[in-house]
């Protein structure tokens, strides 16, 4: 769904390059396993509560990153190009 593919792409870019090799499985995880998109996007947006099992520290991350505290324009998925950009 569009609105995950925006919110997820957007804080992947900013965050999977700073995450622990322990962070990253659980993000891994926490993008594979729900069956139903709109529940990532419900826990990431404090809709509904997060289960237990994905009430990580990404979780948290995630939902702080959802919050957009800084009123960031997000339109659209970024470019790939980041992907081959040396981390900052």
């Amino acid at each position: 769904m569009l609105e995950n593919c925006i919110l997820l792409s957007l804080f992947a870019k900013e965050n999977l390059a700073h995450m622990s090799k322990e962070q990253l499985n659980r993000y891994d995880r926490l993008i594979n396993e729900p069956s139903n998109d709109w529940d990532i996007y419900y826990w990431a947006t404090e809709a509904k509560p997060t289960p237990a099992e994905f009430d990580t520290d990404v979780m948290a991350m995630l939902r702080e990153f959802a919050k957009n505290r800084n009123r960031e324009q997000r339109l659209r998925q970024p470019d790939l190009e980041y992907l081959f950009e040396p981390p900052r």
